[in-house]
């Protein structure tokens, strides 16, 4: 039996500020944006190329908004996805990787090239450079 990861849900203050951050800014498309009752609204997007969303919206959990740590995305270009989120106004890292267990600038081996950001309520996200195959 497969097990596969469809839906991550991001706790957000302000539905609508954070859509425009996933869509225009990070080029996350847009798959759902409905309001079922007053207190329910599903905000999904997907990351471009991905098999996984993530949920923006009301009623949908009880985290605090910017409590999600740790979500992670691959590239195949660490520069070029950050010289893309630059362009878009992210307030991202240089590129980082761990050496002696800390994060220094520069770029590291294969799976060791990294970049973080927080969307606006401080959820923070990673990206790896994934080796080419």
């Amino acid at each position: 039996m497969d097990w596969k990861l469809e839906v991550v849900v991001v706790p957000v203050s302000d539905v609508d500020r954070s859509k425009r951050f996933y869509s225009e800014q990070l080029g996350f498309v847009v798959d759902v944006d409905q309001q079922m009752t007053e207190k329910f609204r599903v905000v999904q997007l997907t990351p471009p190329g991905s098999a996984c969303s993530v949920t923006i919206g009301t009623g949908l959990a009880s985290m605090a908004p910017g409590s999600l740590k740790g979500l992670q995305l691959v590239v195949s270009d660490v520069d070029a996805a950050r010289a893309q989120l630059v362009d878009r106004g992210v307030d991202v890292s240089p590129v980082r990787h761990v050496e002696d267990g800390d994060f220094v600038d520069g770029h590291g081996g294969p799976w060791n090239s990294f970049l973080f950001f927080d969307d606006p309520d401080g959820n923070s996200w990673t990206v790896q450079e994934k080796p080419a195959e």
